[in-house]
């Protein structure tokens, strides 16, 4: 069902974490949720939440314990987000000058952290580019925040501001229009003032 011969390894639907990516029906997949049952009847399963990195979809499925899926080994290459131009996204390799581009789609949840001239990694699968992994953190300007009021710096109350990008986040009450935060791509939370 599946060959050996492309991209990495034949592995055991239970070696499946958050994150991994591999080939199922000539589609790769990577890994956002992953959940192992062993019901005290019948076979043992493992229920998966995966995006398509080719389409950008996300769809539920279950495998037996016994099933296995082709790892895919991808390669990274450092690139610099360009712009974008309606739904395709534009970045340059910073060696090769070549200027891959990824849909709308597939970027999601990584358009709120992208900001021209940003360097990042994009992930390629036999020359085709699949992903963008960020940095950890991101330093974005504030473009809209409710006014703070005296007193509060010593609180841990929180409002909500808007970055360059569209993110909106909640940030500490003394964040002002113009400030530069450092946010966090894991989890979309305000770090500290740049």
């Amino acid at each position: 069902m599946f060959p050996d011969s492309v991209g990495g390894d034949m592995i055991s639907v239970t070696q499946l974490r958050k994150g991994v990516t591999f080939l199922l029906d000539d589609q790769i997949y990577r890994v956002l949720e992953y959940d192992h049952y062993k019901p005290g009847r019948g076979a043992a399963f493992v229920r998966t939440k995966l995006r398509n990195l080719r389409t950008g979809a996300t769809v539920n499925r279950t495998f037996l314990s016994g099933d296995r899926v082709q790892e895919v080994r991808l390669e990274h290459q450092t690139v610099q987000y360009l712009y974008n131009d309606g739904d395709l996204y534009y970045f340059m390799n910073t060696e090769t000058y070549e200027q891959p581009a990824l849909s709308r789609e597939i970027l999601e949840d990584v358009i709120p952290y992208l900001k021209e001239g940003i360097t990042l990694e994009i992930e390629m699968y036999e020359g085709e580019p699949i992903g963008i992994e960020l940095p950890t953190t991101v330093d974005l300007k504030v473009i809209d925040a409710p006014p703070g009021y005296a007193g509060d710096t010593a609180t841990s109350a929180t409002k909500e501001v808007t970055l360059e990008t569209g993110l909106k986040i909640q940030a500490p009450l003394f964040i002002e229009v113009g400030d530069v935060v450092r946010v966090d791509t894991r989890t979309g939370e305000y770090i500290t003032r740049v």
